[in-house]
């Protein structure tokens, strides 16, 4: 019984799944009105923005933790 009861939430869960539409509506309009190239642009310049200040405290830590290695022999 549990079995069958576990079975029947299973799908309709997965029928609420297929239910969805799948067009994005606010894309569509970005699309079409050529600003999803800003959106791309301005979360590029986030990510690289992130990926600098990552390298740039990696080579800071490679830093310290080469000074504190010569001044522990």
């Amino acid at each position: 019984m549990k079995k069958i009861f576990f079975s029947l939430i299973l799908m309709m869960a997965t029928m609420q799944l297929f239910a969805q539409d799948n067009g994005v509506e606010m894309a569509d309009s970005l699309r079409s009105n050529g600003k999803i190239y800003v959106v791309v642009v301005c979360i590029v310049i986030i990510l690289v923005g992130l990926l600098a200040y990552l390298f740039s405290i990696d080579r800071r830590l490679k830093k310290i933790e080469k000074e504190n290695h010569i001044s522990d022999k």
